[in-house]
């Protein structure tokens, strides 16, 4: 099967031979591999010999943030900046001196500006590799107080963007027909979403917010700056489809939040990108109750990895009542449905629910295990999901 082209057509709304089955397998692939514990017949194979064996699609969305040469290509992600050879750009720090430093499993990064001297520490320890984990924890964030403003501002007002079009060509030329080298623009969808993503912790987030939320945009729109050059760089990157902003959840993304403050971003993103013939991806994972018609306003056209009950309060019925023909969902599997601790019968009652009653006739849906297939899953289901997927039949609209 080419999954290439059934992926975009299904974002299309185009009839294809089958749902796609495209998985997120990188956590159970590296949990599994760092863990010695893949099934036999894959202990010397990579993921993608894995993939074809199956014959699923490849999911490419999230990066392997443990790819790198130099430690230097990651020593920024604290402040939300990684400069891997997965991402399609390389970001530049002008102007700005570091001092690093690292302690058994943390790194701790001082960054000097003339408005004043920042830190922050990150840990990345032996639990999360063995759980297929790649990105690092933020232990401590570069904000503290409003004293840090103006020195984290002059960061990201001295940011420079250079595309790295070519090294991201070779990664999609890899994967070929398998699936769609999705291109990562940032994690965080906007810039006042970054700040408690990577910049300062959530309660001095929130009281900032709640007392002096002039001071707190202000800052917002100094990290726009990156932002604007961010969003111009990847309307031109050569992927099909953008991945901006992910985990949201409505009791931190909450609604009003996220109408004032993220979806401006995911609507100049998608005008961008739809002038340039490309689909807006953000990455839905976490309780999406209340924020689903937030998602329609933002323009969107694909959100993927997309969580239903019974871990969390919406079932993926509830998201297509709303999504309608306007966004695509990826994903739509609960993870728990493929641990041991749901039972083989209650796994197959679930799926027959799920095709039955969920999905409705199966259009603009690609099939995964949302947020990822977990590295302790039943091998034997995810290959179970794609015989269903095969026995559902063609999807025509």
């Amino acid at each position: 099967m080419n999954f290439k082209e059934s992926i975009l057509d299904t974002i299309n709304g185009e009839p294809v031979d089958k749902i796609p089955y495209v998985p997120r397998l990188d956590l159970w692939f590296y949990g599994n591999k760092n863990r010695g514990t893949l099934p036999e017949k894959y202990k010397n194979k990579e993921l993608i010999d894995i993939v074809d064996d199956l014959e699923i699609g490849y999911h490419a969305i999230i990066p392997n943030f443990r790819d790198y040469k130099d430690p230097l290509e990651i020593v920024d992600r604290a402040i939300g900046i990684w400069r891997i050879d997965q991402m399609p750009y390389k970001t530049i720090l002008n102007g700005i001196k570091r001092n690093i430093n690292y302690e058994g499993n943390y790194r701790t990064v001082e960054y000097v500006t003339p408005y004043g001297n920042v830190k922050a520490r990150t840990r990345y320890t032996k639990r999360q590799e063995e759980s297929g984990i790649t990105l690092s924890d933020i232990v401590e964030k570069v904000i503290k107080s409003e004293d840090d403003y103006e020195a984290v501002a002059y960061i990201f007002e001295n940011i420079e963007l250079e595309p790295k079009f070519d090294k991201f060509k070779t990664f999609q030329e890899k994967i070929g027909n398998r699936g769609i080298y999705v291109a990562c623009a940032n994690l965080a969808a906007s810039p006042m979403r970054a700040i408690p993503r990577y910049l300062m912790d959530y309660n001095t987030f929130f009281i900032a917010l709640m007392e002096n939320p002039e001071k707190l945009e202000w800052l917002a729109d100094k990290i726009g700056i990156y932002y604007n050059k961010l969003f111009k760089l990847m309307s031109k990157c050569p992927s099909e489809i953008i991945m901006l902003g992910s985990n949201y959840d409505s009791t931190i993304s909450y609604p009003p939040f996220f109408e004032k403050y993220i979806t401006p971003y995911l609507k100049k993103m998608a005008k961008l990108l739809h002038k340039n013939d490309k689909f807006l991806l953000t990455h839905t994972d976490g309780e999406n109750d209340g924020l689903l018609e937030h998602y329609v306003k933002s323009d969107i056209d694909i959100a993927d990895s997309v969580c239903p009950s019974p871990m969390t309060k919406l079932t993926l019925k509830d998201h297509r009542d709303v999504f309608k023909d306007k966004i695509t969902i990826w994903g739509g599997i609960p993870a728990v449905m493929l641990l041991e601790s749901t039972k083989d019968e209650e796994f197959e009652r679930y799926m027959n629910d799920f095709f039955e009653n969920q999905i409705g006739k199966g259009d603009k849906l690609i099939l995964g295990v949302s947020d990822s297939v977990p590295p302790d899953a039943k091998f034997e289901r995810i290959v179970r999901i794609s015989e269903i997927c095969n026995e559902f039949g063609p999807v025509n609209n």
